[in-house]
C-alpha cells in the first residue's frame, strides 16, 4: 500500500494547481476525473452499453441464414435399409416470410416410397410463409425491436449509475473539504489560546493579574487542543472515504497521502464542473429516467403487439419448386411442386387472451410510473433550486454573523490589554466566534452537497 501511496503522491504533485514542496492540493476536477476514469462502479456502468449491445447482436442473430443437414443410414445382414440425405438452406426475412432451398439424395432396398428421387437427386427451391399470425409481427421481429428499446435504455441506466457515482463522491470531497476547514480552524485557535496563556502567565509573574487567569487561559489551550484532536479525527476518516473513490487504471486501490490536501471551492467552479450550467437548458423529457422508462414501455408496446398477433388464427403454408436439374432454367415448372398448408385455432383463445390482458396491464403501470417520475424529478429540481437561492442567503448572514464575532472578539481583546476585561470574557468571546465558524463551515459544505444533489436530479453525466 505504501508503494501505491508514493504513487499518488506523485501524481498529484503533476497535476496539482497549488502546491508547495510539503503542502499537494488535489483540486475537485481532478479528483472527479479520476473517479469517472478509473472507478470499478464507473467501469462497470459502461458494461451495460456493451451489454446492450450484445443482446442486439443476439436478436439479429434470428435473421441470420442457415444451413441444415440430416443424414440417416440403416444397413442389415448386408442389406443397405435406406440411406437418407436431407439439406436445406434458410435465409429468414423481416415479415413472416422464409425462402429456402433443399437437396435431397436418397436410397435403399426398404426405402419409403415417398422418399424415392432420381439418381441425382431432387432440387426444391421455395417460400414458406405465415399468413396470420407472424405475418406483420412474430417473435424474430419482436426480439429485434426490442433489443434496440434495450440497448437505448441500458444506456440511460448507465448514464444514471455514473451520475450517482459522481455524486457519492462529489459529496465525500466536500465533507473532506469541511473536515479539513474545521481541523484548520481548531488550529488558528489552538494557536491563539497558547499565545494568550503565554501573554496571560507574564502579567501573572509581573504581578499585573491574577493566578487564577493564568489557569483558566490554561484550561481554554486544553479544550482548544482537545477540539483539534477530534477534528483530526474526523478528517482522517473523511480523507478513507474519500479514498474509496481513487483507483488506478489497472484497477489498484490508492490512499491519499498525509501532505495531500483539498483545494478550497468557489461556487463558479462547483458549477463548471458538475455541468450545473444545463439547468438554464434542462428539459425534464431528456433525463435518463425518463428516457429508460420510455425504452422499457416502447418494448412493452411490441410485447403487446406480439401477444395481440396470437389471437389471429395461425396459418402455414409453403411452396417449393421441384427440378434434378437446378442449373436449366426451363426445368422448373409449375407442374413440380411441393406444397402444403398448416391451419390451427384455438377455440377460445383464453391463453392468448389473458397474456394480452397483461401486456396491457404493463404498459399501464409503466406509463403510470413515469408520469410519477416526471413529476417528481420536476418538483425536485424546483425544489433543490429553491434551495440554492436560501442557502446563497443563509451564507451571507452568517458571513456578516462571523464578521461580528471577530470584532467583539478583537473589542474584547483590546479592553483586556487595557486591564479592562478577563480572560473569561475573551474566552467566552472566542467561543461564539468558533461556534459561528462552525456554522459558516456547514452552512457552506450544505450548499455545495446541494448542488451535488442538483447535479444528481438532472442525471447529467460527465465527459
Amino acid at each position: 500500500m505504501k508503494h501505491y501511496i508514493l504513487i499518488f503522491s506523485f501524481l498529484v504533485s503533476t497535476i496539482a494547481l497549488s502546491q508547495t514542496k510539503n503542502d499537494l492540493q488535489l483540486t475537485f476536477s481532478e479528483y472527479l476525473g479520476y473517479v469517472t476514469q478509473f472507478h470499478p462502479i464507473a467501469k462497470q456502468a459502461n458494461l451495460k452499453l456493451e451489454e446492450g449491445q450484445a443482446y442486439l447482436i443476439k436478436a439479429r442473430g434470428g435473421f441470420d441464414p442457415k444451413i441444415e443437414v440430416d443424414y440417416n443410414r440403416k444397413d442389415f445382414k448386408d442389406k443397405e435399409y435406406y440411406n437418407l440425405f436431407n439439406a436445406t438452406f434458410k435465409v429468414p426475412t423481416w415479415y413472416g416470410i422464409e425462402a429456402k432451398a433443399n437437396f435431397e439424395e436418397n436410397s435403399g432396398v426398404f426405402l419409403n416410397p415417398q422418399n424415392s428421387v432420381p439418381n441425382n437427386g431432387l432440387f426444391t427451391a421455395g417460400i414458406s410463409a405465415s399468413l396470420g399470425q407472424g405475418l406483420f409481427i412474430n417473435e424474430r421481429m419482436a426480439t429485434l425491436k426490442k433489443a434496440k428499446f434495450y440497448k437505448e435504455q441500458t444506456k440511460a441506466e448507465r448514464d444514471l449509475q455514473i451520475n450517482d457515482i459522481v455524486y457519492q463522491a462529489s459529496v465525500a470531497y466536500f465533507n473532506w473539504l469541511q473536515a479539513f476547514n474545521e481541523a484548520e480552524m481548531y488550529k488558528r485557535f489552538l494557536s491563539n489560546a497558547k499565545t494568550r496563556y503565554n501573554g496571560v502567565r507574564e502579567s501573572v509573574l509581573a504581578g499585573d493579574k491574577a493566578g487564577i487567569d493564568s489557569l483558566e487561559a490554561n484550561i481554554n489551550i486544553n479544550n482548544r487542543a482537545l477540539a483539534l484532536e477530534q477534528s483530526k479525527v474526523g478528517l482522517m476518516k473523511n480523507k478513507l472515504i474519500v479514498s474509496n473513490f481513487l483507483w488506478l487504471d489497472n484497477q489498484i486501490p490508492l490512499e491519499i497521502n498525509q501532505s495531500v490536501t483539498p483545494k478550497q471551492l468557489d461556487v463558479n467552479e462547483v458549477d463548471t464542473v458538475l455541468k450545473l450550467e444545463e439547468l438554464l437548458k434542462f428539459n425534464i423529457e431528456s433525463h435518463p429516467k425518463l428516457k429508460a422508462l420510455n425504452s422499457k414501455i416502447s418494448g412493452l408496446e411490441i410485447e403487446k403487439k406480439l401477444k395481440a398477433n396470437k389471437l389471429l388464427p395461425k396459418v402455414d403454408v409453403q411452396y417449393n419448386f421441384i427440378t434434378q436439374d437446378p442449373d436449366i432454367s426451363n426445368t422448373y415448372s409449375t407442374s413440380n411442386y411441393k406444397a402444403g398448408i398448416n391451419v390451427a385455432f384455438p377455440l377460445f383463445l383464453r391463453k392468448e387472451r389473458g397474456d394480452l390482458k397483461l401486456s396491457k396491464l404493463k404498459i399501464e403501470a409503466s406509463k403510470f410510473e413515469r408520469t410519477n417520475t416526471s413529476l417528481s424529478l420536476s418538483n425536485k429540481v424546483e425544489s433543490l433550486k429553491l434551495e440554492l437561492e436560501s442557502y446563497v442567503y443563509q451564507n451571507k448572514i452568517i458571513d456578516k454573523v462571523v464578521e461580528d464575532y471577530q470584532t467583539l472578539l478583537a473589542a474584547e481583546e483590546r479592553k483586556f490589554s487595557f486591564g479592562e476585561s478577563s480572560v473569561f470574557l475573551i474566552n467566552y468571546r472566542e467561543s461564539s466566534l468558533i461556534d459561528a465558524q462552525i456554522k459558516q463551515i456547514k452552512l457552506q459544505n450544505k450548499f455545495y452537497e446541494t448542488k451535488a444533489k442538483l447535479f444528481n436530479s438532472l442525471g447529467t453525466v460527465l465527459n
